[in-house]
């Protein structure tokens, strides 16, 4: 599996992956890392990394997601008013390295989880487990502020927060530079440990498929 085949392969994965999404598939994307056994057979026939395959596919979901949320962002704005918008160019960098972090932790936690499959068989249940303390703890359902704060200072060490809230917080909340470094450090290290936890993962499983699972 060379670096050449795979960058060759990058377009046609592209073109596949936005082909499913709209085809409404792309959505399947956990479900199918959540039954990596008999996925991985077939995958492993590929010239590419699957894991490259996944997050194709996944990047390919965007410009059809991005359709139908950015005229509810527009709407929101006109709204709201763009007052409390970063005025700070530098603000902006770390928005935008905010929103591929926070993608990378997305995609990485999925992989990993999806990757215990190849000891389990299934990680449909793990997955389940991760999506509840995700809506409960990133923001998406309950304002992080209304915890009490000794809950809130442990949700703001924890990777949920760098998913969603944290890119949110620094178009909304007005943070200054030091603190929105302080927090692109923290998201960017969650992504890092991520990233060493699927590469052992990965290596480990994959040793198991090919004794176990032929």
């Amino acid at each position: 599996m060379s670096l050449r085949s795979t960058v060759r392969a990058l377009p046609t994965l592209f073109r596949v992956g936005f082909a499913e999404m709209v085809a409404y598939r792309a959505e399947m994307l956990v479900w199918v890392l959540a039954t990596t056994m008999p996925l991985i057979a077939m995958r492993l026939l590929r010239p590419v990394h699957p894991m490259v395959s996944y997050a194709v596919e996944n990047l390919a979901a965007i410009p059809l997601r991005l359709i139908v949320a950015l005229p509810v962002a527009v709407i929101a704005l006109v709204l709201t008013g763009a007052g409390r918008l970063p005025r700070d160019p530098l603000l902006w960098v770390v928005f935008l390295l905010a929103l591929v972090g926070g993608w990378l932790i997305t995609f990485l936690a999925n992989a990993a989880i999806g990757t215990l499959a190849l000891w389990t068989g299934s990680s449909v249940k793990l997955m389940d487990v991760w999506l509840a303390l995700f809506m409960v703890f990133s923001g998406y359902l309950i304002p992080v502020e209304l915890f009490p704060p000794l809950i809130r200072g442990t949700i703001e060490v924890l990777p949920f927060r760098y998913q969603i809230g944290f890119p949110v917080e620094l178009l909304t909340r007005g943070l200054d530079r030091a603190a929105a470094l302080r927090l692109l450090l923290g998201q960017w290290i969650w992504v890092g440990l991520f990233l060493l936890g699927v590469r052992a993962l990965w290596r480990k499983g994959l040793q198991r498929f090919a004794a176990y699972g032929g």
